[in-house]
């Protein structure tokens, strides 16, 4: 199903990382460094949004917990 209460939330959640990297760019993750660099603002504020909606159902999915820095095994 569709929640848009938490998509709103998602989205105003990753607008004020961005505005956060406006300001303070040193205090940012690198990747939404340079998703700012390569694309509109707007959209690299909804394909963060989106990532971490796709982290957080794979964490619920899993039942497992957030690892900072955790990289995934590629498959070979």
């Amino acid at each position: 199903m569709d929640d848009k209460y938490l998509r709103k939330l998602l989205i105003v959640g990753m607008t004020s990382l961005v505005r956060r990297a406006k300001y303070n760019p040193a205090t940012v993750d690198p990747r939404l460094a340079d998703r700012l660099a390569r694309k509109p603002t707007r959209v690299a504020t909804v394909a963060m949004a989106n990532k971490t909606a796709r982290t957080i159902w794979a964490i619920m999915v899993r039942g497992d917990i957030y690892r900072t820095g955790h990289r995934p095994a590629l498959a070979a």
